[in-house]
């Protein structure tokens, strides 16, 4: 499915979920009673998609395409995520 995804796009995917995890690492920082758990699994996953980053730059075909389905199944996770972290209840 993403045999032909280029590394730009992909870049693009890891840059979407990064501003995500940066922006609730920036909330948590703000929160009265910050969750030091979320705070570090936060950090946790941006460092991963810092990693990521930069294994694309010198990435295979292969290795893109495996990146590309991670990231992707990732935003859609994060975008059925309130911005606290839970879990948006469906209809």
């Amino acid at each position: 499915m993403f045999e032909d995804v280029s590394p730009e796009a992909v870049e693009e995917l890891i840059q979407e979920v990064s501003a995500w995890y940066a922006a609730q690492i920036i909330k948590e920082r703000r929160a009265g009673v910050p969750d030091a758990d979320r705070y570090k699994v936060l950090k946790e996953e941006l460092a991963a998609c810092a990693a990521d980053h930069q294994a694309l730059q010198d990435a295979n075909e292969t290795e893109v395409a495996e990146i590309a389905s991670r990231y992707s199944a990732r935003v859609k996770e994060l975008k059925g995520q309130k911005p606290d972290g839970g879990r948006e209840v469906q209809p």
